[in-house]
């Protein structure tokens, strides 16, 4: 994965360390030999190792073991070893371990998910929306992408999604305003967001590329994709809206597309356990 830029990992420790360390640097042990490893307390899927490490590294820390994140880990596995100055492996100590925590709680999620939807349609692509807290892009896209899922949109900048609220200000017909959209921007794919089946089945003859399903049912994202398997070209089918572990099989097995979620974001973090001592 793309890693975080260095003046991202500065800004980490300098949220947490901006004026140094006092503790460390009062009890005089900055300088002694140390070692700090980082572990699952339980079962995770791992996220963000990598910039953890470069938390220690740019603290004057040597890493000696990292596991790359997308791994899935037993309950106890130790996934990053760094030696270093104590005063360097305390300052990266605390901003290191809640990174890969909150990380690793988002790509847990995001795995469970995906497994659960695959396990009904295995070619089912599982994205993840971009309502991550906001601040927060960087990592959350990683932990999407280490639990196995793709990002929905990054943001409003790269992808047309048409919703409710943009087609409350339209005056033209659908097939007028989708076409006109098609020709402004000929590369992308049209998205359209709809809440019914009719609305559905009206702008895929109008032409749309993709309909996104805002909390449907499975039984009505079955016969939305039913009644559009004949058209051609036959629009993409997303489900989303509510979309999580639980019902995430179902969606799947309704012959959708694509399962869009916001459910990895919310939950707890995953536990790390930290053991830091002399060398």
């Amino acid at each position: 994965m793309h890693p975080l830029p260095d003046s991202r990992i500065d800004a980490l420790l300098a949220e947490d360390a901006p004026y140094g360390d006092l503790t460390t640097e009062t009890l005089g042990i900055g300088a002694r030999p140390g070692r700090i490893l980082l572990a699952a307390r339980d079962a995770m899927v791992l996220a963000a190792a990598e910039d953890a490490a470069r938390l220690f590294e740019r603290c004057g820390a040597r890493v000696v073991a990292c596991t790359a994140s997308g791994a899935a880990l037993a309950a106890g596995a130790v996934f990053l070893e760094a030696h270093g100055p104590a005063g360097g492996l305390h300052r990266g100590w605390k901003m290191a371990q809640t990174l890969v925590e909150y990380a690793s709680g988002i790509a847990t999620r995001t795995r469970r998910i995906v497994e659960a939807a695959r396990a009904a349609a295995p070619a089912v692509t599982v994205a993840c929306t971009r309502k991550n807290f906001p601040g927060t892009k960087e990592v959350a896209v990683r932990a999407v992408l280490a639990g196995g899922a793709t990002m929905h949109r990054l943001g409003l900048s790269e992808t047309l999604l048409v919703f409710a609220e943009h087609r409350a200000f339209l005056d033209a017909a659908p097939a007028a305003w989708l076409a006109d959209l098609k020709r402004r921007a000929p590369e992308k794919k049209v998205v359209v967001e709809v809440a019914s089946v009719a609305e559905a089945l009206a702008l895929a003859a109008a032409g749309a590329d993709v309909l996104q399903l805002e909390k449907l049912p499975p039984d009505a994202v079955a016969a939305v994709v039913r009644e559009t398997r004949g058209l051609a070209p036959r629009p993409a089918v997303a489900a989303a809206g509510g979309v999580n572990e639980a019902n995430a099989a179902a969606y799947a097995a309704a012959g959708c597309d694509v399962l869009v979620t916001s459910a990895p974001y919310f939950g707890r973090p995953s536990d790390v356990q930290v053991t830091l001592a002399p060398a």
